[in-house]
């Protein structure tokens, strides 16, 4: 499988949100992919480009001069476990390094929450240097426990 990360490009909604749509153990809440929808267009967005066809992408948010997060990410099924999220992450912080932002969060279901599709997205995360900082039930909802893991760039 032969990947190139492009970008980061701003308006690419209508190629992100298929693939969220397509990975309802992680997207499956409608609410949420309808917020994402709007958030994407104007976010940084890197793709993973197979051929002609997206099959990955990361939209990344800056929240500060110095800190940044991963804002949502998502990668067709079919291609995980192919180095592809680690291709995603890794131009991710090569781009925000060079814009000078120091540290990179991600927002994830945290482990008080039994989820067997989340507790591998945490522990690709902690394969990826970050760390868990703290869960927040008031972020999203008691449901829905919110871990906040951050990386030093």
């Amino acid at each position: 499988m032969s990947v190139n990360i492009e970008g980061p490009y701003f308006k690419k909604a209508i190629v992100c949100i298929p693939i969220l749509r397509s990975l309802p153990a992680w997207f499956g809440i409608e609410e949420a992919i309808v917020h994402y929808s709007t958030e994407i267009d104007d976010l940084p967005t890197l793709l993973a480009c197979e051929a002609e066809r997206v099959i990955g992408f990361a939209s990344l948010k800056q929240h500060t001069r110095y800190s940044a997060e991963v804002y949502v990410m998502g990668i067709q099924s079919e291609a995980h476990r192919k180095g592809i999220g680690r291709a995603l992450i890794n131009q991710a912080q090569e781009w925000l390094k060079s814009r000078d932002v120091e540290y990179l969060q991600v927002k994830t279901l945290g482990p008080s929450h039994s989820d067997e599709s989340y507790a591998r997205t945490r522990a690709f995360y902690a394969a990826m240097g970050f760390r868990p900082l703290e869960e927040f039930k008031q972020i999203w909802d008691e449901h829905n426990p919110c871990l906040i893991m951050v990386k030093k760039l």
